[in-house]
């Protein structure tokens, strides 16, 4: 049986059930339902609950180990003299069993204990997909028709329910804390790595980064170079030609929405500037190579000055209208969300509009605004598709924003891309590339949280 059709039975059963514990109840209740202790929806929760979670946990505990137990089988049954291999070998034949049984080696001759190993693989796995079939709709039905037979009039069904639901979501938020605390601790421990080869003063404060290893002993760079302060210089250039960008267009974008623009105008223009959040930036790369940079080279060579074919400004000005609806949006929410008794007292006491907003509104709203001024800073550090279309991959410790330079995300690419050795210091530099982006972005989070609820005043 397919794993995806027993889900779905799985998932019938269940309904089922609902609809069969719904159905005892109102049967143990004589249609009195005020006589139960919960509602009649609860005790079919209850009946779907005990029919299908132990099911699941069955279902997912078996795939979890199905292959591992399957795969020690198979290597049992090869011969001696391919078991006696080395491990790395016997990887490489365990791989081309995998290969063979779902079909994708089929442009050569197979050995007949290769094909004999995969038929004996497909046999496993189909008797085990059989066995788990038989066992979960087993336990589906035992558990359903016993959860049936002790619903009661004076049964605390909701108390139940309530505390799988809770236990669910308590679940679902461990498995994310848990997801982001496996990357963190990936990216440090592979970056201890990089720190025992590369002191971590040499990366921090290196003027030069060149993590390429040559081939002679002889070559210049054969070590490699890993000062990360062009890299940095790099990021905080592009990012602040971005935010020059987004943060006046975005806020001032925001004021006219909510304080002058007409209902009808904001319900039409809100939604189009917010299509700018959903371009991807693979397009706005596209943008910046084609429009942005030829236009800025051409106009620098009309006034004589010498402009790379790509540059900091081009990427920063195209990742300034990208990073907008973020500031415009975030704005407007604050800026909405200030009291319109504010407004109605600065106007009783002689304002006028624009004094209002500059006086009043933008004050109140401040908080806000910084805190989604950062959050926009944050993601205009971590972009990397346009950086590498429009500014390039030179390392250059520059401050001129019509010169070629990288950021970190684009060396964190580079570096990890194709074939690598995470035994290099090359490879390795990545990761360490990766810790810093990290705690950088996470430090504007926090200061952004923490200037809201600092400065964030409460208005009745």
């Amino acid at each position: 049986m397919q794993l995806s059709f027993l889900l779905v039975v799985l998932l019938v059963l269940s309904s089922l059930a609902f609809y069969l514990g719904k159905k005892r109840a109102f049967q143990v209740s004589q249609g009195q339902i005020r006589n139960l202790h919960s509602l009649p929806a609860y005790y079919g929760l209850y009946t779907a609950i005990w029919c299908g979670i132990p099911a699941l946990i069955i279902f997912s505990v078996w795939i979890a180990f199905e292959p591992a137990i399957i795969t020690n089988l198979v290597v049992a049954g090869l011969p001696d003299e391919v078991r006696s291999i080395g491990p790395d070998r016997l990887n490489l034949i365990i791989n081309d069993i995998k290969n063979l049984v779902e079909g994708n080696i089929t442009s050569r001759d197979v050995d007949e204990n290769l094909q004999a190993a995969a038929d004996h693989y497909q046999s496993l796995v189909t008797t085990s997909h059989a066995a788990l079939a038989v066992v979960v709709l087993c336990l589906t039905i035992v558990t359903g028709a016993i959860t049936l037979s002790r619903i009661k009039v004076k049964q605390r069904a909701r108390n139940t329910v309530e505390k799988v639901m809770t236990g669910i979501l308590i679940f679902c938020s461990s498995i994310a804390i848990l997801t982001t605390l496996g990357i963190v601790l990936s990216v440090l421990f592979e970056s201890i790595r990089f720190f025992r080869e590369i002191p971590l003063t040499d990366f921090l404060f290196g003027l030069e980064w060149s993590p390429q290893t040559a081939i002679r002993e002889d070559q210049v760079g054969s070590s490699g170079a890993f000062g990360a302060v062009p890299l940095f210089a790099g990021t905080m250039l592009i990012s602040l030609i971005a935010m020059l960008v987004a943060v006046p267009i975005g806020l001032l974008s925001a004021i006219y929405l909510s304080e002058y623009a007409n209902p009808r105008f904001r319900a039409t223009a809100k939604p189009l500037l917010e299509i700018l959040a959903g371009i991807p930036t693979v397009v706005y790369g596209f943008f910046a190579v084609l429009i942005v940079a030829p236009a800025i080279r051409d106009a620098g060579g009309y006034i004589g000055l010498d402009v790379a074919s790509e540059s900091a400004l081009a990427a920063g000005l195209v990742m300034g209208i990208m990073i907008i609806p973020f500031v415009s949006s975030l704005s407007d929410d604050v800026i909405n969300a200030v009291p319109q008794a504010m407004r109605d007292g600065a106007y009783g006491l002689g304002a006028t509009q624009s004094e209002t907003i500059r006086k009043v509104i933008f004050p109140a709203a401040l908080p806000g605004i910084v805190g989604g001024v950062l959050l926009a800073v944050s993601r205009a550090i971590g972009e990397t598709m346009i950086v590498v279309m429009a500014a390039g991959l030179s390392a250059n410790l520059t401050a001129n924003p019509l010169e070629a330079v990288t950021t970190v995300t684009v060396q964190i690419v580079t570096l990890l891309t194709g074939d690598q050795e995470f035994d290099s210091a090359k490879t390795l530099a990545a990761f360490a590339l990766g810790l810093m982006l990290f705690v950088v972005t996470l430090t504007l989070n926090v200061i952004a949280l923490h200037v809201v609820r600092k400065y964030r005043e409460q208005y009745e």
